[in-house]
């Protein structure tokens, strides 16, 4: 067996059939936006690695801090217990964010920070003696995490097939546009008149995992404001969305409605280490605030707040706020513009859609649009043969690329999407 192939002699990968897979690519370092592999070949990194690697792989900056806070303070139980780099990231944070968020809650990663926030909304009513506020309503299609909770509040698919007896009763609706909002709303409406619904959870303007699906902001204020009239919480899962991607630093910004809760990850350290974070106002956590020991908010791991995560993350905050980070924003986003118009015109796409730094692809096939349409197997080979890493979502072909990305890599990414039609399309896998 070559060097290669090793990793999979005892290595489980995620999202993965291990039957039938290729076998791993082994990386052995990357710098910016290139990943180098074991056999020399590189490639351009056009999806932030899921969405993480916000400056760049190995950025100096980030490394450094990590590196200094390691011969500091490593680790310590953060019950009972505090540190610099967790009260710098939290002054930080609150700072960014729009105005009436007060309280950073620490946990490990995207999944777990919605989890927090799913269980903070719910003790927040069970505090107050409202214990029949208990169902969440989300988007159909929604991913927020592998979770239990997080599962729950995403739509119902066959990722989570295997666990529907396990979930709790979600109300599912469908994803506002111009067209629906008005039964949407409606719907929505209907719903909250149960009184019976502890929070709203959403992810702003853009559904990730979802086919990175993309909807108005005056849609969601709108259904945000009937939440507000109707006493439920709402929970914004700025997971993936969050840091720039969407040409704000939160998606929220472009809201005029504020939700009451934030969960963050995924970009929050560059990358580097795990760690997300649940935001929320005062009045959420004035509900737990309290001489009563049985309103503390029971939830916390290990690594909660680990220090070298959060020095990450100050790192990472820093290099966000740079004016050369938010010229690159901006250069990324027209450069997306642009691009979609003229691969719009393809007869094998059917649809383009961008926010931010976000760009989507939509390819006509034989198939329905899902996850599983086996275009993506196609595609994603091709890419991975052309030296440019892009993980369509089914039929879509996504482009999340590192702030750091050149010009020259950029168009690099383009060029070979654009020849991925003819080779999809002789290869009879798309319809014209």
């Amino acid at each position: 067996m070559s060097q290669q192939l090793q990793s999979t002699d005892h290595i489980w990968h995620p999202f993965t059939q291990m039957k039938t897979a290729d076998a791993p690519i082994q990386i052995v370092r990357a710098k910016d936006c290139a990943l180098h592999a074991l056999d020399g070949k590189i490639y351009i990194d056009a999806i932030s690695s899921w969405w993480v690697n916000i400056h760049g792989h190995a950025n100096e900056y980030i490394a450094s801090a990590i590196a200094q806070q390691a011969q500091t303070l490593e680790q310590v139980i953060f019950a009972g217990f505090t540190h610099q780099p967790a009260i710098d990231l939290s002054k930080t944070l609150i700072r960014l964010l729009p105005s009436g968020f007060s309280k950073v809650f620490f946990s490990d990663d995207g999944s777990t920070s919605v989890e927090v926030a799913i269980k903070m909304a719910f003790q927040y009513w069970h505090n107050q003696g409202s214990t029949h506020k208990t169902k969440l309503i989300a988007f159909e299609n929604a991913y927020h995490g592998d979770t239990f909770g997080a599962m729950s509040a995403g739509g119902r698919s066959t990722f989570n097939a295997a666990f529907q007896q396990q979930l709790f009763e979600v109300f599912h609706i469908p994803l506002p546009t111009k067209d629906n909002i008005e039964a949407v709303s409606a719907q929505f409406k209907k719903i909250a008149e149960q009184d019976t619904v502890a929070a709203f959870i959403f992810e702003p303007l853009v559904q990730g995992a979802a086919g990175m699906q993309m909807y108005e902001a005056a849609h969601l204020d709108k259904l945000i404001g009937l939440a507000k009239e109707h006493n439920i919480l709402c929970i914004a899962d700025e997971v993936m969305t969050g840091f720039g991607r969407t040409g704000t630093v939160f998606a929220i910004e472009q809201l005029e409605q504020s939700p009451d809760i934030i969960c963050l990850s995924k970009g929050i350290t560059g990358g580097f280490l795990p760690l997300g974070v649940t935001v929320s106002t005062q009045h959420i956590y004035v509900a737990f605030y309290a001489d009563d020991v049985t309103k503390t908010f029971f939830h916390g791991h290990s690594y909660t707040a680990n220090p070298l995560a959060c020095a990450a993350a100050n790192a990472s905050m820093h290099l966000l706020q740079q004016e050369s980070c938010k010229d690159q924003i901006r250069f990324i986003g027209l450069q997306h513009q642009s691009f979609a118009k003229n691969i719009a015109l393809q007869p094998m796409v059917k649809s383009t859609r961008q926010t931010g730094t976000i760009l989507a692809i939509e390819l006509q096939t034989g198939e329905a649009g899902s996850y599983f349409n086996s275009i993506r197997q196609h595609a994603y080979r091709f890419y991975i043969d052309q030296g440019v890493l892009l993980r369509p979502l089914g039929n879509v072909v996504y482009i999340m690329p590192p702030y750091c990305i050149t010009a020259a890599e950029l168009q690099r990414v383009y060029d070979v999407i654009a020849l991925s039609l003819d080779f999809l399309q002789q290869s009879g896998t798309t319809t014209a």
